[in-house]
């Protein structure tokens, strides 16, 4: 899973692109009394990468239904509602300048940049908490399980994923 998109890179299906790499709703400014996006923020992850890692990571943020830490796996799950809003939204502006293989990978984007997520919780867990900040003392390791359940929600839900980027795409 983890070289899928690195192997369609350098086989040249997917093409570098200037990226944020740290796509999520808080590094958007928003207008206080139009809600409108106004630009977007902390650009000091922007360099040369695949807009799927972009895309993927925005799914795995906005489409979980609780919390990155939250502990109650058994309430881990993508909205598939949001998906299909991120879907929408994406295509309609980017549509014109994606290739054929980025459209065909854009729901796999969400489960590998959650599962990349999910492995380096897991991995700074095992060493010791040393990259990310935590707040007690198993706090990347349930990061890292709530991650894995995403995933397998993700999973779950590929087949309606796809649908609806298929949808996206036909209009």
């Amino acid at each position: 899973m983890a070289d899928v998109l690195l192997d369609l890179q350098q086989d040249g299906e997917l093409p570098e692109r200037v990226t944020h790499n740290d796509t999520k709703l808080n590094n958007v400014m928003l207008d206080d009394l139009t809600g409108e996006g106004v630009c977007v923020i902390d650009l000091d992850t922007v360099m040369p990468g695949l807009v799927l890692y972009d895309f993927g990571d925005m799914v795995r943020t906005a489409t979980n239904s609780v919390a990155e830490d939250a502990t109650d796996l058994s309430r881990v799950e993508s909205r598939l509602d949001i998906f299909a809003a991120l879907a929408d939204g994406y295509l309609s502006a980017a549509e014109g300048f994606l290739t054929e293989p980025e459209c065909r990978h854009l729901v796999f984007a969400g489960r590998v940049m959650t599962f990349e997520v999910g492995i380096r919780f897991l991995t700074d867990f095992l060493n010791g908490d040393v990259y990310f900040k935590t707040r007690r003392a198993s706090h990347n390791l349930e990061r890292a399980r709530n991650q894995f359940a995403l995933l397998r929600s993700m999973e779950a839900r590929a087949a309606d994923m796809e649908a609806c980027v298929e949808r996206c795409l036909a209009r």
